[in-house]
């Protein structure tokens, strides 16, 4: 998996800005709850956010190491940045109602299917290219899931932030799947 390499990426001190941004943000909220009520944070949520942080960057890590290839680094930063904005949006304020309904826990599908795909095909973009449809396929199929399961959820599954917030991660997973093709072409 070497493809084309990105000279110029190697050589930027990525990794010392990408972990600096995570602890800048981790602290974004500590300062915010100095100044306003508004900002409520328990040990929980800073423990949720860093592990979440964490985890993304050891990803981005293991994904870097993969290739060389541009594109492919490109799909897997949005690959990654994916699964952070589903992780979190779905914690923060849920996809499905609000982040209390148990039907936003059917996204952890999309998660695994990205992550046992992710490692069933070894990191290959070829692999990864097929991973990411797949993975998009599964965001759209939540809803129509959730509406199988609790019928009652018709109301909330058709209100617009549901089909915008299924469509806008579909989307993002089938430009990952798009950088992936285009780095197997050239591999």
């Amino acid at each position: 998996m070497t493809g084309q390499t990105s000279g110029a990426l190697d050589r930027f001190p990525w990794r010392p800005l990408a972990w600096g941004a995570a602890a800048a943000i981790l602290l974004l909220p500590l300062a915010a709850m100095q100044f306003t009520p508004e900002v409520n944070w328990t040990a929980t949520d800073f423990g949720f956010m860093g592990a979440l942080l964490a985890a993304s960057l050891v990803g981005l890590e293991i994904a870097l190491r993969a290739s060389r290839d541009f594109a492919y680094r490109l799909g897997a930063v949005v690959a990654l940045g994916s699964a952070f904005l589903l992780v979190w949006v779905n914690a923060a304020v849920g996809i499905i109602a609000d982040e209390n309904q148990s039907a936003n826990l059917m996204y952890a599908a999309v998660l695994a299917v990205a992550l046992l795909g992710a490692v069933a095909v070894r990191g290959r973009p070829t692999g990864m290219f097929w991973t990411m449809v797949a993975t998009a396929g599964v965001q759209v199929a939540i809803p129509f899931a959730v509406l199988m399961i609790w019928p009652d959820a018709r109301p909330i599954v058709v209100e617009p932030e549901v089909p915008a917030a299924t469509a806008v991660f579909a989307a993002a997973w089938l430009v990952a799947a798009l950088l992936f093709r285009n780095s197997a072409k050239r591999a």
